[in-house]
Parts: structure tokens; sequence; C-alpha cells
């Protein structure tokens, strides 16, 4: 039986994504000590594949464990302690695992706002959420159905 696949982004792939985070022993083991806040990942509109606003996506991040993930306006996603927009086929990539979340922020095409020191101390961190994202089956609005 192959598991359903969740359209990138609603709230089913979010749902399914806060429970892969908390799946993950990866994760749980490189962030025990974040302590930072909230992450929102920003997605800018695109109407062409059916995002028709800004939406974000709010994981609340605390000590190794994802107490909530949500999707969220863009404004609700600016007040986060991290923040990291991108367009979309840059963040079908980095769940894809063809661009890796500190380098998409190193080439410009994510942005952040936040302390990029803290960042990069949690790498370990950052990679095991894109491994979390991997697990989620997940169906690309831009790809044919």
């Amino acid at each position: 039986m192959t598991a359903v696949a969740h359209d990138f982004p609603s709230t089913a792939w979010v749902d399914a994504y806060g429970a892969a985070i908390n799946a993950s022993e990866d994760y749980r083991t490189a962030s025990t000590e974040w302590t930072h806040g909230s992450v929102a990942l920003v997605l800018p509109a695109q109407p062409s594949i059916g995002v028709p606003e800004d939406i974000g996506i709010w994981l609340d991040l605390e000590r190794g464990t994802c107490r909530a993930a949500k999707l969220v306006t863009r404004d609700e996603a600016q007040r986060a302690p991290f923040v990291l927009t991108a367009e979309y086929k840059h963040w079908k990539a980095i769940i894809k695992k063809e661009l890796g979340p500190i380098a998409g922020i190193m080439q410009r095409k994510v942005a952040l706002q936040g302390s990029l020191p803290i960042v990069v101390r949690f790498i370990k961190s950052a990679e095991a959420l894109v491994d979390a994202a991997t697990r989620v089956p997940t169906r690309f609005l831009d790809e044919a159905r």
C-alpha cells in the first residue's frame, strides 16, 4: 500500500511534516540545544501553479521537538525569529535534496531573516529538517498529475 501524497504546500503536507520531524531521531539529537524559537518557511505567491497568495509554514521548534507545524499568512510568518523565504522551485529543490538549505542561503536562492551564525551552528538540525521533509509523500503543484 502506498502512502497518499500531499500537495506542497497544504495543511495535510504541513501536518505530515510536523509528524516526520518528531519521528526523526536525527533531528532530536541534532537539536537538543535549539532554544532560539520558531522557524517560518515562506513561499511567495505563484498563481500559475495554484498558490494564489504568499504562504508561510510555521514550525514551533524547541529542544529537538516540533511543538506545532501549521500554515500561516506571510504576515504571521514574518514574526518568527527565523524566516526563510524562497521561490517554489527552490523549496522543491530543497525537499528533493537537490539544494541544501545553507547552500541556498549562500547562493541567495533562500533569503534568511535571523542570525546566520546560529543557523550555521545548527547545520545538522537544518539537514535533519530537510531529511524529515523528504519522508513526507509529496505531490508538487508544478508537476503533471
